[in-house]
């Protein structure tokens, strides 16, 4: 196996036979094996892919986020990350709601009831239409069997679903958040004020500024 050694030098003062000395001495004394130098002496305003260092840096990297990090790599700040980016969606259980949780229910009962045992169908397909992700479904079918429990009523219903439900579960700002967009992220992206987020989250704004905002967000991706 090749070992890489970088050596950057930006300045004619910088004596680049020192520094190899020193990274073979580190070398022997770790066993790295073969060992091939890469020596850097452009301006340090070039960009990195343009030095000697880019040809090195071939490797590939996955960043996991929210949908926002979409948004993020479009920033001046990361435009040499995502330049190079390919962008992958990962939709989850989207669409695939009520398996599974029909998929959770036969895990925890170890396939000894069927999923009707315990919620009707029409809670089932309630659940799978409120809610998209996995943790909300499992953090709700927790509260109702809790709540069916102290009710003492078997199987559990759409009215018991309905009575755990977070309040404005389905509110633009719970929506947003879920995708990794709170107001801060929101004023930072749209180049706004928090305060004129929050009132367009909350349906306190005029509706010129409404639509204006509501425009912006659809135009990079966020979605409505």
């Amino acid at each position: 196996m090749v070992t890489y050694a970088y050596l950057r030098v930006s300045t004619n003062q910088q004596d680049v036979d020192n520094q190899r000395h020193g990274i073979l001495e580190y070398a022997n004394h770790k066993s790295l094996g073969h060992l091939e130098f890469v020596e850097d002496s452009v301006s340090g305003q070039k960009k990195w892919h343009e030095r000697a260092v880019g040809e090195l840096l071939t490797k590939t990297v996955v960043l996991a986020g929210h949908p926002k990090l979409k948004n993020d790599l479009r920033r001046p700040s990361l435009e040499e990350i995502g330049g190079r980016a390919n962008v992958f969606a990962l939709e989850g259980i989207r669409g695939h709601q009520e398996q599974y949780i029909q998929w959770v229910l036969s895990k925890a009962t170890k396939n000894k009831l069927q999923a009707t045992d315990l919620l009707t169908d029409d809670a089932i397909s309630f659940l799978g239409e409120r809610l998209s992700t996995p943790l909300q479904i499992e953090q709700y079918l927790t509260l109702a069997f809790e709540q069916a429990y102290r009710l003492g009523i078997k199987p559990i219903t759409t009215e018991i679903i309905e009575s755990v439900l977070a309040v404005g579960l389905d509110d633009l700002e719970p929506r947003l958040i879920r995708h990794g967009y709170n107001a801060k992220a929101l004023a930072e992206l749209l180049n706004v004020r928090t305060t004129e987020v929050r009132s367009f989250l909350h349906g306190q704004l005029p509706p010129g500024p409404t639509q204006n905002l509501r425009d912006q967000m659809l135009k990079i991706g966020i979605p409505l």
